[in-house]
């Protein structure tokens, strides 16, 4: 019979096939469960009720439980039947059908056995297990500790049945990854215990023990079990265990490093690739930050690559040791001593005796913690490589040996899944799975969700991906939720201050890791560690040298000691933790107010350089640089929001530009918000244009701002009669959408266009947008022909420029006019060419109203599924950048192609829902009309001529103020006509 139900894991259920069926939502599942735990059994209502809603169930829960019961019936689809009983419900399933109890059975089986049988019947029992038990149902707590504690069991005894067969070596990993699951279990360790004696490693298996001496008392203030201390006494008498002899120390084949407790995450294609260096080269330096793991993937590479390999940590030795203090460290590591490496009588000092034992063996010979004693080791490990031809080097530390031949690899940290990445994406992500794992040995069952990933990928980012961090992050799941953890953030030195107290000290704490490197810095290289943390994101030499009076030198050095990361692209970056540090460093100096100001002023000369490339063929050049230093423009401006008023309105003029071409309009918006609030709506004298800029950003964002029309009045008169020529040209574009076409703009026509021209003087973009500008006047007052010469005209121009927005615009523009006269290929040819252009933009919004737009003109030729599939593009684009408008046009689209196929319900559905999600901002006029002239023809379809009637006023009334919209107005003719 095949296995249907699954509640060894997460609460799964499988069709013949074997595959997985979803039968329903969380409480579907959780009384699918309850119901498992007790199948054939009768369960009462009031203990499923208890089990699904607590002690305090909500009104009418007998109801929701009945609910409840249909829905999963349905979803079981006839796999399993629930019955209904006088006394309750019974779920009629075969025990084989379910994986707990074929557990339990197999177990169970494995009593009565022995030897091989034994251990067959419980690893099959044990491969049942997915997971922690019920892991997706919570209420189910004590039944999954229950099933927990029989898995332990059953590997507890597997493991001992598996050492009486002389197999210690295959359990010692499995049997420390629970010890370190369930350190309070004396008898796992026990085992780990005779596991690790029985497989030749004598000193490890006395570690474990002192390890559990010690965590025992300072946990519980209490002494080893008499099981645990009947061990530890086997292993001093060297009492016989089955399994292979020990190797003499300092002899044979095999690895010499240092027992692992944890799993290793993350890394494979790096171990990959340093083992291929290995191969053309002798001495591999892994190079990075505390706490990146530099020690354990040396330690994984010894144990992948086989043969001799030997650890040696010189971490315990102090700054400036000598050559014979690395050698004796190495010496004792090999378990060499003067005996048997020179003849009697003779003595030999520790760096002859090293290299005479290394002289002909293949070994690689892994130095840990280098930097400290960088120049030594660098000498130390150069002599011995030029020595001993047949060894093998790799080193781990913070900056490179620096020694000829020298392969050097950086440790990057853990790969953190992008934002709004999907679930099973972000939680395979290796930080995300090494947060994962570590948590789950401390809050055992702990597993990523839906629930909790975002609070596990804002850890795993802020940490920077660094393994150190997130094993400490992740210790502190004990006692706080992932949430708890991710928002205590802020203080990270005192959150993760618990680490492992057996590791050395300064990796016990993150505090101390970052320490330790600053401890290592010359006076110079702290003073501009300090001050460089006046940058958010990222910056160049260039920008350091201006802001913080960097030494190049002095910079290039700090890369080399891994205090900050250069990129690809050649820009520098400090990771988010040392940053911390350091910024504490630079504030107890004073100097924070200074740097920020110098800050400040040197990315508003930045941003002013930008402004003048952005109408221009660079464009793209530009805006991507803008976009690199987006970090530091967000923190300039928000120093300059908070003490320079002057300074800040500056800022939003020059970032205008760049915030609409990107689609940053939030953040233009918000902080505009803020400067008019302290402006008290008002200009500030000299600097009108600013205000202006405010107002215009305000206008196009979604913040609800009920002081705007006059605002917007103001600033129109500001405008008009500012007399020059604007420091922001841009503006003027974005105006024109903020404020809307005025009431008289055909008889003002050329009273404006006068008024713009002295501000566009000797500027072609300008004139460019002039010409736009015309051809959309002309285009809402359907002169066509008018408007077409226009528009040709400014494409032209915009062309010329090599500038893609104001071609982009100009496109749409005779899109829209060829739509209207009903040149639907024209208008679909100009849309793509507008599309491509866009997205070398890289603007989310624009991007998803273009493909609205084209998906428009495909319902138009009757092209339904090419229209929907681009409505929902249209969907995902503006749903990733915020973008509500466009999400509100998609409904009017969706509901257009409803109102199509006759489904009038749904159509309705989609108009209302576009009418209550659109923006209160002019621009919307449009899709209002558009929303109501489709409930008009619901209404007609439904036979309701008034309700039609009535949309039909709503519709031509929305669009009256503004423009004669000539699509609408026939369109309103036609539903009236219809109606007739």
């Amino acid at each position: 019979m095949p296995m249907r139900f699954g509640i060894l894991g997460a609460v799964e259920v499988w069709d013949d096939d074997g595959e997985p069926i979803s039968v329903g939502g969380p409480r579907v599942r959780a009384l699918l469960a309850f119901l498992l735990l007790n199948a054939g059994k009768v369960v009462p209502p009031e203990l499923l009720i208890d089990g699904l809603y607590g002690e305090e169930p909500p009104a009418g829960a007998a109801n929701a439980l009945q609910s409840q019961v249909s829905r999963l019936r349905r979803g079981l689809r006839g796999l399993a039947e629930v019955e209904l009983l006088p006394a309750g419900y019974r779920l009629t399933a075969g025990r084989d059908e379910i994986d707990s109890q074929r557990f339990a059975a197999l177990a169970e089986s494995a009593g009565r056995e022995s030897g091989e049988r034994r251990a067959e019947l419980l690893g099959e029992a044990l491969e049942l297990w997915r997971g922690a038990a019920l892991a997706d149902v919570p209420e189910a707590r004590g039944q999954a500790l229950r099933l927990e504690e029989a898995r332990i069991a059953a590997q507890e005894l597997r493991a001992e049945t598996l050492m009486d067969l002389g197999r210690h070596a295959e359990v010692v990993a499995e049997l420390r990854e629970l010890v370190e699951a369930h350190p309070l279990r004396e008898r796992l360790r026990a085992l780990l215990m005779r596991s690790l004696y029985g497989s030749g490693r004598q000193a490890e298996a006395l570690e474990a023990y002192e390890r559990a001496r010690r965590m025992l008392a300072d946990e519980l203030g209490a002494d080893p079990s008499k099981e645990l201390a009947d061990v530890h006494l086997r292993i001093l008498r060297a009492e016989p265990e089955p399994g292979p002899p020990v190797a003499p120390v300092g002899k044979g084949p095999g690895p010499r490093l240092p027992a692992q407790l944890t799993s290793f995450v993350g890394r494979d294609e790096e171990l990959d690739r340093i083992e291929g260096l290995l191969g053309a080269s002798r001495l591999v330096t892994l190079l990075g930050p505390g706490g990146a793991g530099k020690t354990r993937l040396s330690i994984e590479i010894g144990a992948r690559l086989g043969g001799e390999v030997a650890f040696v940590d010189f971490a315990p030795l102090a700054a400036g040791s000598g050559q014979d203090l690395l050698a004796q460290a190495a010496n004792t590591a090999l378990g060499l001593r003067e005996v048997g490496v020179l003849p009697a009588g003779q003595r030999a000092e520790p760096v002859e005796r090293l290299t005479a034992a290394l002289a002909d063996r293949d070994l690689v010979l892994i130095l840990d913690n280098c930097e400290h004693v960088v120049a030594e080791a660098a000498v130390f490990a150069g002599g011995l490589l030029t020595a001993c031809d047949r060894l093998r080097v790799i080193a781990t530390s913070r900056e490179p040996l620096a020694v000829t031949g020298e392969t050097l690899w950086p440790v990057r940290q853990l790969a953190v899944p992008p934002e709004r990445a999907p679930f099973e994406e972000a939680a395979g992500a290796p930080a995300v799975r090494l947060f994962t794992d570590r948590a789950a040995a401390v809050r055992p069952g702990f597993a990523v969700t839906e629930d909790n990933l975002g609070a596990v990928v804002r850890i795993c980012s802020s940490l920077d991906g660094q393994p150190l961090a997130i094993e400490l992050a992740a210790a502190r799941l004990r006692t706080l939720t992932a949430q708890e953890v991710a928002d205590r953030l802020g203080d990270r030195f005192r959150l993760l201050s618990r680490g492992d107290r057996s590791k050395n000290p300064r990796h016990q704490t993150l505090r101390a890791v970052v320490e330790w490197s600053w401890g290592l810095l010359a006076e110079e290289e702290q003073v501009l560690s300090r001050r460089l943390t006046v940058f958010t994101g990222g910056f160049t030499a260039a920008a350091a040298e201006t802001v913080c009076g960097a030494d190049e030198d002095v910079l290039l050095d700090l890369a080399d000691k891994s205090l900050i990361v250069r990129g690809a692209d050649g820009r520098f970056r400090m990771l988010d933790t040392i940053a911390a540090f350091c910024a504490e460093k630079r504030e107890e100096t004073g100097e924070g107010k200074r740097l920020r100001d110098a800050h400040a002023a040197h990315f508003l000369a930045f941003v002013t350089e930008a402004n003048d490339h952005m109408r221009t063929a660079e464009q793209i050049v530009w805006l991507d640089r803008l976009t690199a230093e987006h970090g530091n423009l967000s923190a300039a401006l928000n120093w300059a929001a908070a003490t320079d008023l002057e300074l800040a309105l500056r800022y939003v003029d020059m970032l205008s530009a760049y915030w609409w071409l990107r689609g940053n309009r939030s953040e233009g918006a918000a902080v505009a918000n803020t400067l008019l609030a302290k402006l008290g709506g008002v200009p500030l004298p000299g600097f009108e244009e600013e205000y202006v800029a405010c107002v215009a950003n305000l206008a196009l964002g979604s913040i609800p701002a009920p002081a705007l029309p006059d605002m917007i009045r103001r600033s129109d008169t500001v405008l008009n009669t500012l007399g020059r020529a604007l420091h922001q040209p841009f503006l003027l574009a974005m105006w024109a959408l903020a404020a809307g076409p005025p009431d008289d703009y055909g008889d003002r026509m050329e009273e404006i266009l006068e008024a713009r021209h002295d501000q566009f003087a000797h500027e072609p973009w300008g004139l460019a947008l002039m010409k736009l500008g015309i051809g959309f006047m002309n285009l809402f007052s359907s002169n066509d022909d008018d408007a077409e010469s226009h528009l040709w005209q400014a494409l032209a121009e915009f062309g010329a420029l090599g500038e893609r927005w104001g071609m982009t615009q100009t496109q749409d523009a005779l899109a829209t006019l060829f739509e209207n006269t009903g040149d639907l290929e024209r208008a679909l040819a100009l849309r793509e060419e507008a599309l491509v252009l866009i997205r070398e933009l890289g603007t989310g919004a624009d991007t998803a109203e273009m493909l609205m737009r084209r998906a428009d003109i495909l319902l138009l030729q009757d092209r339904t599924a090419d229209a929907r599939d681009g409505f929902r593009q249209a969907e995902e684009v503006a749903r990733r950048s915020g973008s509500m408008g466009v999400l509100a046009d998609v409904h009017r689209g969706l509901g257009d192609i409803a109102l199509g196929e006759g489904d009038l319900a749904a159509a309705q559905d989609r108009y209302e829902q576009a009418l209550e999600d659109c923006p209160p901002r002019w621009y919307s006029a449009e899709l209002v009309a558009r929303c109501h002239l489709g409930l008009a023809r619901v209404a007609r379809g439904r036979g309701d001529a008034e309700a039609a009637r009535r949309h039909v006023g709503t519709a031509e009334a929305a669009v009256a103020d503004y423009f004669f919209n000539k699509p609408i107005h026939d369109a309103a003719e036609e539903i009236l006509a219809g109606l007739d």
